[in-house]
């Protein structure tokens, strides 16, 4: 019987793995109808996909144009600010716009570390006595969400306004399932941010501060300096990608070490062992499910004739479970090394934010076990956002 890839199916969102390890071993390159694009399974083929110049970032530009074509509403708020994000663009406007980001988040990064564990010790304060509660709205969320917060210079107290909007756009840049009503509301939810952060840049261009929205706005590296809708997209970009991986990872972590209790007690006997522990955590159940590409030329994939304008799936959760490239891929070993997973990407798309998530991740994951003596799952069987590029609980 043909394998059939449906990312909607309740099952796969459940647990992708089993028709993930399908795909590697039987159709690698394989047509979704589900999907309509091809999906790659295999570790190599899914870093050919993320490093190879004929794999295009720039899919939000056609995404666009098809819905002009076929006379649908226009969405004009996410045609602005999402089309000038760096990790939907290619060479040369993604290296000005990325070279832009770089050098403000680099500059603030070596001040994250006392104000991530500041962050940390005041969660797990309010976390403690209460006997349950709910780790990903409680701890796992309010923790990068500060950060970034912090680090753009954005008030820390207004973080559930935008949350609200966060979550709306999430619910359409990598959904699984799309509602006929999830592009609207993520069109209103990135006008929203956008209107925030304009009023943001406008205090800044009055008074700058030391901080990131700051730097930002100072870049003027050989002409590199931001257009107006590029600042506000990439500090929607930086607040968006700065939350959203980490809250997964953290959450992922602890559910896995939970379901570990070797491992946890591995981590909780021997705290240096965070690095290596996230490591595991990237790889076992990592918080990135795949990275979308358009094709820029026809190829040939596994036997597959592959045409230029299709979408390809990198299936980033299955590559890092590829028997190809790991040695018992199905076990979490918080030892494990070494450990190349690809959770953040490859190439000149590699995770701009990924030391602060590994960063806050090593912090984080040994803290909680300091703090808490043991841990119980209420649910053996937690729900799981229905998204296809980002892979994390509803609720722990």
């Amino acid at each position: 019987m043909p394998v059939a890839y449906d990312p909607r199916d309740p099952d796969i969102i459940a647990d992708p793995y089993p028709a993930l390890r399908a795909l590697q071993d039987e159709d690698p390159a394989h047509w979704s109808d589900a999907l309509g694009g091809w999906v790659l399974t295999r570790y190599g083929d899914v870093r050919r996909a993320l490093v190879d110049k004929r794999f295009s970032a720039d899919r939000m530009r056609p995404y666009f144009a098809h819905q002009a074509r076929a006379g649908r509403p226009g969405l004009p708020h996410l045609e602005r600010y999402l089309t000038p994000w760096a990790v939907f663009n290619d060479p040369p406007l993604h290296t000005r716009l990325r070279d832009v980001m770089a050098c403000a988040f680099n500059r603030r990064l070596p001040a994250m570390r006392p104000r991530v564990e500041r962050l940390v010790a005041e969660l797990l304060d309010d976390l403690e006595g209460r006997g349950q509660a709910d780790v990903i709205a409680a701890f796992a969320y309010p923790l990068p969400a500060s950060a970034i917060m912090v680090m753009l210079g954005a008030p820390r107290e207004e973080i559930g306004e935008v949350r609200h909007w966060s979550d709306e756009l999430a619910a359409f840049v990598g959904s699984a399932m799309m509602s006929a009503d999830k592009p609207e509301r993520a069109d209103e939810g990135i006008g929203r941010m956008a209107d925030y952060f304009e009023r943001l840049i406008a205090e800044r261009r009055k008074s700058p501060r030391e901080d990131m929205l700051s730097d930002l706005m100072a870049a003027d590296a050989q002409g590199r300096r931001l257009a107006d809708d590029e600042l506000a997209a990439a500090a929607i970009l930086m607040l968006f990608a700065g939350h959203e991986t980490t809250t997964n990872l953290i959450g992922n972590g602890l559910y896995e070490l939970i379901r570990h209790p070797r491992q946890m007690r591995a981590l909780r006997d021997l705290p240096g062992l965070a690095a290596c522990a996230v490591a595991e955590v990237l790889r076992y159940q990592g918080p990135t499910a795949a990275m979308t590409r358009i094709l820029g030329a026809d190829m040939e994939m596994h036997g597959a004739a592959m045409r230029r304008g299709e979408r390809v799936f990198a299936m980033i959760h299955a590559a890092n479970r590829d028997p190809r490239q790991f040695a018992e891929p199905g076990r979490f070993d918080v030892r494990r090394r070494p450990n190349p997973a690809i959770t953040f990407g490859a190439g000149i798309h590699f995770c701009l934010g990924a030391p602060l998530a590994r960063l806050e991740g090593e912090i984080a994951l040994p803290a909680l076990l300091a703090r808490f003596a043991d841990f119980e799952l209420l649910d053996d069987n937690p729900a799981w956002s229905d998204s296809l590029v980002l892979r994390g609980l509803r609720r722990l």
